[in-house]
């Protein structure tokens, strides 16, 4: 088992969430998704992404922050 497979990219984390990549770079970027960038590439715990996912509303509108 390697050390990544409990991680994402951000397509692979789009696809679960139903949204877009870029979206989903603008939740890691404004700290909304806690993820790691690696160079160039967000790194998302599969285990944070649910977490995550079961409290994302996709619509537009106020945003609502994942407690850590």
């Amino acid at each position: 088992m390697a050390i990544l497979d409990n991680y994402l990219n951000v397509l692979e984390a789009g696809r679960r969430l139903k949204v877009h990549p870029e979206t989903v770079k603008r939740l890691c970027r404004q700290g909304d998704l806690p993820a790691n960038k690696i160079h160039n590439t967000w790194l998302i715990n599969k285990d944070v992404l649910d977490n995550f996912a079961g409290t994302y509303n996709p619509s537009r509108g106020a945003r609502k922050r994942l407690i850590k």
